[in-house]
């Protein structure tokens, strides 16, 4: 009987030991901005999904291409329609690793190197950036910039429009991650 009784204390500590490993975000707000001479576009998104093992340091970011919004419906339109084609390609989505070990764990904050693959437009291209991770009473804040070539995942630029689109546009990435529950 003290033998089970240990067994299951021993299986719910280590349980949850490992659920406080994993840090889940479902409304990472996800944004791009493209400057040009002609006119500035940025599309929004608040309805990112992102996991991060503290134990690895592997991380994954998805975000659905429909949820991005627009000041103008019409820049919406061609956004999902034209250049994401996104009934073919609903999903972008990074996979990677923080390269350097953080105690995730332990309140403060920290600059961490990142390092993985970005799949947008069905095209998978590594990216490496830096983000700022901020840990307060289990609470992980993250933020991360990063430019990207529209050119390289494959999203043609009509040239009617060309010069309203810039060849990069910059990704921010806000999120609050809690322990898995």
């Amino acid at each position: 009987m003290k033998n089970t009784f240990l067994l299951i204390l021993f299986t719910l500590i280590s349980s949850r030991l490992h659920a406080q490993q994993i840090l889940i975000c479902n409304n990472a707000k996800v944004s791009f901005f493209s400057s040009t001479v002609m006119e500035d576009i940025e599309g929004k998104s608040a309805v990112g999904g992102s996991v991060i093992d503290t134990k690895s340091g592997n991380l994954i970011f998805k975000v659905k291409n429909t949820s991005f919004q627009f000041k103008k419906k019409l820049m919406q339109e061609h956004f999902n329609e034209n250049y994401m084609e996104s009934d073919k390609y609903p999903v972008s989505e990074f996979k990677g690793t923080i390269k350097e070990p953080a105690n995730l764990t332990t309140d403060g904050t920290y600059k961490v190197n990142i390092e993985g693959n970005l799949n947008i437009h069905g095209v998978s291209k590594t990216y490496k950036t830096q983000a700022d991770l901020q840990v307060s009473k289990g609470t992980l804040n993250a933020s991360a910039v990063f430019k990207v070539k529209i050119a390289d995942h494959g999203i043609e630029i009509p040239t009617l429009v060309f010069k309203n689109i810039a060849e990069y546009v910059e990704v921010r990435i806000q999120a609050t991650f809690l322990a898995k529950k």
